[in-house]
């Protein structure tokens, strides 16, 4: 490692360095730099100042989001090249290389992206600007709910910043706080962004403590945030926050399905991504005796090396050994009496490098209402259960993407018409598929937006 790394807040005037910062580590608790603190007085000021900015016209936004896309992915920007930027990313969070350089990629195709994203989310009978020759007569205008959105990010995987930058598009100033335990990313993304045309009240990059985090949530119009269970609870009444908890995905495969010809989809599906994204399934339903796809499962899962996060072959996450010992201490408590098929003695994998490889775990319940099914932890662990059609939809309910290996469209039809239940997939399709303008949890525009009716004469 060379030069100590300090990620700055990035306010209205400029980077600062605040008198309060945390250090920054690798793995092998190495400091590696310093992160700031800013106080809940600057959040406050930050956030004023760019209620009082101009809307950036939605011509310059698009194109300041194709530019930046190509700087995120090819600049030096806080005295990192793209190889540092990733392998920071990598050493400091444990994320295998190829997940970061895969969500990297992932993060510039939503930048690129959202010019057409904008319009997929728009209503088919609105327009998106006053001026449009269809107000004349009449017509719906998509216009914005308010005009601050804030973002506290998580640290899973530098793929998390591929949500927000939809708000940027829609006309949103955001101030973004990013996590302690990945900062990289959010800094060099808003440093891309400004760099492509974005002015600074426009986007901001306040790193806090959790008192003034607060702050940012309670004066912006809307926010997104992430956790677990406990934020989805917090904000669960609050109308202007979109909560980004646990995925619990999950994969039904129903008796006329050969569950042997998918093994690798639904293997992949656990484990993409180092198990960490809250789109890998969690949950593994079969119509018919489910102890031999468990076996299998376990099988293929187990064949994944156990390699430093910086190795190219890398797929599973690293922690420091105390973290992997506390999960894996939570998943005996957890799994209680569920019957273990792989990580039954313990998923820590100590390497000589330093730190612990997060090996999988595969556990068989013997019902599709086991409190099992609703546990997700941050790595390739998954629970395999019975599914009888007579259970129904209830077992699936509350998941962020379901994939349903069968061919009965009745069953199609009530898994869409499930409210709970976010993104269906159908056939050999993994649970982690992703595609720009393909909705996560919604289009963001739909949180963020609404219409209004216009019709103008002479104007």
């Amino acid at each position: 490692m060379g030069s100590p790394v300090y990620i700055d807040a990035l306010g209205p005037t400029g980077p600062y360095r605040s008198r309060e910062r945390l250090p920054l580590t690798s793995l092998s608790g190495a400091r590696i730099g310093e992160i700031s603190q800013v106080p809940a007085l600057y959040v406050r000021r930050t956030l004023a100042a760019m209620r009082g900015a101009p809307v950036v016209p939605a011509a310059d936004r698009f194109a300041a989001l194709e530019k930046a896309a190509d700087l995120f992915l090819t600049a030096t920007i806080g005295g990192l090249d793209p190889e540092e930027y990733i392998r920071l990313v990598s050493t400091a969070s444990g994320v295998p290389l190829g997940v970061v350089r895969q969500s990297v990629d992932w993060v510039a195709d939503v930048l690129r992206s959202q010019r057409d994203t904008v319009e997929l989310a728009m209503p088919r009978g609105a327009v998106g600007d006053w001026r449009d020759s269809r107000t004349l007569d009449g017509s719906a205008v998509w216009t914005r709910r308010g005009d601050l959105f804030a973002v506290h990010a998580a640290g899973n995987t530098p793929a998390v910043h591929g949500l927000w930058p939809e708000a940027l598009a829609l006309g949103y100033k955001v101030a973004l706080r990013p996590s302690t335990r990945e900062p990289f990313t959010a800094y060099r993304l808003v440093s891309a962004l400004r760099e492509a045309g974005f002015p600074p009240l426009a986007l901001t990059l306040l790193p806090t403590d959790y008192a003034a985090a607060d702050v940012i949530i309670a004066e912006a119009d809307y926010a997104m945030v992430y956790g677990g269970q406990d934020v989805i609870d917090k904000y669960a009444a609050n109308p202007h926050v979109l909560p980004q908890g646990p995925g619990r995905s999950k994969i039904l495969v129903t008796a006329d399905v050969d569950w042997r010809e998918k093994i690798d989809i639904i293997a992949g599906s656990v484990s993409h991504l180092g198990g960490t994204a809250c789109t890998c399934a969690t949950a593994v339903l079969v119509e018919g005796d489910p102890e031999p796809l468990a076996r299998a499962l376990a099988e293929k899962l187990h064949e994944i090396p156990s390699l430093p996060a910086d190795h190219p072959d890398a797929i599973l996450t690293v922690q420091p050994t105390e973290s992997v010992v506390e999960v894996d201490r939570y998943l005996r408590k957890v799994s209680a009496d569920a019957r273990p098929f792989l990580g039954g003695g313990t998923i820590v994998d100590e390497l000589p490098s330093g730190g612990s490889v997060l090996r999988p775990a595969v556990h068989l319940v013997d019902s599709s209402t086991a409190p099992q099914l609703d546990v997700e932890l941050p790595f390739p662990c998954v629970w395999v259960g019975p599914w009888r059609p007579e259970d129904g939809i209830a077992p699936l309910r509350d998941t962020l993407v379901l994939t349903a290996m069968t061919t009965r469209t009745d069953l199609v039809d009530a898994l869409l018409d499930e409210p709970s239940i976010t993104n269906v997939y159908l056939g050999d399709n993994p649970t982690t598929w992703l595609r720009p303008g393909i909705p996560h949890d919604g289009y963001l525009g739909e949180f963020l937006m609404r219409t209004k009716g216009v019709i103008r004469t002479g104007v």
